[in-house]
């Protein structure tokens, strides 16, 4: 489900949802509540039926499961500020190609709660570990979008021999300082200056109510069922209603111009998650691949982080294993953008890697 009208790409697997909604009304308009209403009882009905939790030995995650558990494995992670709703339009195309697929949710993302102990991108790896042992999955193709991209590479690197196969869209190829730390020290300055500006975003308030709460998040101008908005939502105690994001720039260490610049540039001095994740370099870590890749790259005019050429040369290291695709004219979330082409290539690709 899309969250958002826009998604604004300020570093490669970290995203900030800008939400543009109308505040949360104090009259209860009956439209409006009747939306409420009706999501709130699909999410229950949804999570009835696909949503699970495990406690892995860092934290209770949860996770969205479809099909036959006899069929081939896909193991998801979503992107920054996203759950594994993002392929609640996806999943039963994935399923009628003979797939069983599981999305996660990853540290402070939907109804998984930021461990009370530090974690970074390999203990990610490790909860899906776990979660493949708990349902005695010996292997899967693993995949994530952006940030859920070098989670799917952290796996890879950490438990090669369980994976069948690997699906990055736009996160987890490419060393993810690497666009940032070739820009002029002015040019980097100024990017930095973002993060000094307040984020006026439906996740710095607090709500009365969840159906405020909901309303805030709600798009108007979005056709789609909105219901997985719910999994955003956290009680805080009586009349206390919060958007679980509110202490995701804080995870990422993206809560001020110091933090991003050391992130860049200094980034063994930041927090073990945001760390390990600026960290991964792809080169290594596939440098004795031996499991086919899904490269899905969106390229447009002026793109803000062009990735094109360092994921040639990847593909050039490991032709017959790594497959590169480019969506011209296409933004960061391809499976947002062209759901139907992406449909298509992930199906093929899966199809191909499981003979």
């Amino acid at each position: 489900m899309r969250v958002s009208k826009q998604l604004v790409f300020l570093l490669v697997g970290w995203i900030i949802l800008n939400i543009t909604s109308a505040n949360a009304q104090d009259r209860k308009e009956p439209s409006t509540w009747q939306i409420y209403t009706d999501a709130k009882k699909q999410f229950e009905k949804f999570e009835r039926l696909h949503g699970r939790f495990v406690h892995t030995d860092n934290v209770k995650m949860h996770y969205l499961s479809w099909g036959d558990p006899e069929n081939p494995c896909l193991i998801w992670a979503h992107g920054s500020m996203n759950t594994g709703y993002e392929l609640v339009n996806i999943a039963d195309s994935l399923v009628d190609a003979g797939y069983f697929v599981i999305a996660i949710d990853y540290y402070g993302h939907g109804q998984t709660p930021i461990p009370d102990h530090e974690v970074s991108i390999y203990h990610i790896a490790d909860d899906i570990k776990y979660l493949m042992d708990q349902l005695s999955i010996k292997k899967a193709f693993i995949g994530g979008f952006s940030r859920g991209g070098y989670v799917a590479t952290a796996f890879y690197h950490s438990y090669p021999d369980h994976v069948s196969g690997l699906i990055l869209e736009d996160g987890g190829s490419v060393a993810a300082n690497t666009y940032y730390q070739r820009l002029e020290p002015k040019k980097l300055e100024k990017l930095a200056e973002n993060f000094n500006r307040k984020q006026l975003a439906p996740w710095d308030s607090t709500y009365r109510t969840e159906y405020d709460a909901f309303t805030a998040l709600y798009d108007q101008d979005d056709p789609n069922n909105q219901f997985p908005i719910l999994a955003l939502l956290s009680a805080e105690g009586q009349g206390s209603w919060n958007i679980v994001y509110s202490e995701m720039m804080k995870l990422f260490n993206l809560e001020n111009s110091r933090q991003f610049l050391d992130l860049v540039l200094r980034p063994a001095t930041v927090p073990l998650f945001a760390r390990s994740m600026v960290m991964i370099e792809p080169q290594v870590v596939f440098r004795n691949l031996k499991v086919p890749v899904l490269i899905l790259d969106p390229v447009i005019e002026d793109d803000p982080m062009p990735f094109q050429w360092e994921n040639e040369a990847l593909k050039s290291m490991h032709p017959d294993l790594i497959e590169h695709i480019i969506y011209p004219d296409t933004e960061h979330n391809i499976h947002y953008a062209q759901p139907k082409r992406f449909i298509r290539d992930v199906v093929a690709f899966l199809n191909k890697s499981n003979k």
